[in-house]
């Protein structure tokens, strides 16, 4: 009899384990896809994904082409219908345009915001942009005879990675994304943080987006929002605390 019960006990006890098993691997968030802004790649996002991935999440960094709106939607989305299951996107900077409209994608769970522009639906990123003053030390210049809008060689590492080495700063110039000037006036037809729990990260000194406007857009969508001291470039400066915030959207949104 003893033999019985004991039996049976190793055998409820094993079904529990692979019962929880099973449902830690269907409501847990692995997949995390990440966006970039403009006048930068996803290079930068080295650090996260190296952290993140020692961690157990599967990363995919998105290239964007940066030739509209609707093109870099179209390339997100070609990379989340690539994940297995559902999917943590962020973006940086433009990138929060694009997963606003992006993140209406059935595999996506939740968004985190990193120094990233918040639009609401029928509103445009440049609308954003002139909520406040820039910083003197911002250096997006005027659009070129070809329409597509560059970062100024001299307020580079002050306006966009004042808390990075000068020589990474020169680095990540040289090697810049410029944007077509038309992405920044298209106005946005979804806005995935009205229906997805959304994380935020205000760069508390960033240069190139007002720290004022990150506040705003992000109380406005209700985000759970995470101030940090640092530059535009906080992906690669606190890359660390960024991938902790972009964890907890990972635990935070298992049912």
């Amino acid at each position: 009899m003893k033999k019985l019960i004991y039996s049976s006990l190793i055998f409820f006890s094993l079904l529990n384990i692979s019962v929880m098993s099973y449902a830690q691997t269907v409501t847990g968030i692995k997949n995390i896809v990440i966006v970039h802004g403009a006048f930068a790649d996803g290079s930068g996002w080295q650090g996260v994904y190296e952290i993140l991935t020692k961690r157990g999440y599967q990363v995919t960094i998105v290239q964007n082409p940066l030739t509209s709106l609707n093109d870099d939607v179209a390339a997100t989305n070609r990379i989340l219908d690539k994940q297995d299951g559902p999917v943590v996107l962020v973006g940086h900077s433009w990138g929060g345009s694009v997963i606003t409209q992006a993140g209406v994608h059935s595999k996506v769970a939740a968004l985190v915001y990193v120094a990233a522009f918040v639009p609401d639906v029928n509103e445009t990123t440049f609308d954003l942009i002139k909520t406040a003053p820039p910083a003197p030390e911002n250096g997006i210049l005027p659009p070129d005879e070809k329409g597509f809008v560059y970062y100024d060689k001299q307020k580079f590492h002050a306006g966009f990675a004042a808390d990075l080495p000068k020589e990474k700063a020169d680095f990540m110039f040289a090697s810049q994304g410029p944007i077509a000037a038309q992405s920044f006036v298209t106005p946005l037809t979804q806005a995935a943080w009205k229906t997805r729990p959304s994380y935020a990260i205000v760069s508390a000194e960033d240069k190139s987006i007002n720290p004022d406007i990150l506040r705003f857009m992000y109380k406005r969508a209700g985000a759970k929002i995470t101030e940090l001291h640092g530059s535009h470039a906080i992906f690669i400066s606190k890359a660390k605390e960024v991938a902790d915030i972009i964890e907890i959207a990972a635990k935070g949104t298992k049912s």
